[in-house]
């Protein structure tokens, strides 16, 4: 399977990685060991981020103002942001392969097309996961800009007539009135900010909100659910997190969990990026 997405190095804060034909380094926390490469190569990449004075971009006149790229069998678009991101988190690619495979294998089971509602959705890699596998997806993310740009992957992907339904609201208020309408989903995936705010100004807190935003997907699971995928990128929120709070929010389930990586070739070193937890019933 075509992968362009990889891993190059990493160290002293920073990753180099390659996104197709262009290759960036950005800012990495976690990355607090020296790199393998020589600097010569990290001084080939296009173009590179960091914020030691705000937010900034260097060379970013180098950079294609949108580019596309393929990986874990979903095509992307890219596009440099102001604030240093692409459109693109790929240590999720592994979710979005199981995903699409826990979906395939309902749909080749002979059971209806699944109904999978995907929260925080950004640029739609996990809606695009669950429809390519044969869901009928909801995507629903705070942003407007972002559920354009995820529409605009969905058409890059032969999504174009799909059942897909594309919202742009707040998270809890859009659960409270699917809920009040009776409307059932046979799985939930959701990858809520640390912070962020709703169309409106509505306020989320991660550590204040993440309970109740699964007590409301509960309440909106199907009679025999599939799956609910929790992501996070929140520093300190571990797997046992993670797992804790699904745990107690969702019963009936088997919980797993783990730590998101990005990765390249062997003998690159992993860098972990976030962590996961699902249950399946």
């Amino acid at each position: 399977m075509q992968d362009d997405y990889e891993l190059l190095d990493s160290g002293d804060g920073r990753k180099l990685e390659r996104f197709g034909r262009v290759v960036l380094s950005r800012p990495c926390s976690q990355a607090v060991w020296r790199p393998s490469l020589q600097p010569a190569d990290w001084r080939r990449a296009n173009a590179s981020f960091d914020r030691e004075e705000g937010n900034r971009w260097h060379n970013r006149n180098a950079l294609p103002a949108r580019w596309e790229i393929t990986t874990a069998g979903i095509r992307f678009g890219l596009s440099g942001t102001d604030f240093g991101h692409l459109g693109i988190f790929p240590e999720q690619r592994a979710r979005w392969e199981w995903i699409r495979a826990r979906v395939s294998e309902t749909v080749a089971d002979g059971g209806e097309r699944p109904r999978v509602l995907n929260l925080f959705a950004y640029s739609g890699g996990s809606t695009l996961a669950a429809a390519l596998g044969g869901a009928e997806v909801c995507h629903l993310d705070a942003s407007k800009g972002m559920v354009q740009w995820a529409r605009e992957n969905a058409a890059l992907n032969g999504l174009d007539t799909h059942p897909i339904r594309w919202i742009a609201d707040d998270a809890h208020k859009f659960l409270c009135r699917e809920i009040r309408r009776g409307r059932k989903y046979d799985a939930v995936i959701l990858d809520p900010p640390t912070f962020g705010r709703g169309q409106n100004n509505e306020m989320y807190k991660i550590e204040k909100d993440l309970p109740e935003t699964i007590r409301l997907c509960r309440e909106l699971l199907s009679d025999t659910p599939l799956f609910v995928l929790l992501s996070a990128h929140t520093p300190g929120y571990t797997p046992v997190v993670l797992r804790n709070v699904l745990s107690q929010g969702i019963s009936g389930a088997k919980t797993e969990a783990g730590e998101m990586l990005l990765t390249g070739t062997p003998g690159t070193l992993p860098v972990p990026s976030g962590v996961y937890a699902h249950a399946v019933f």
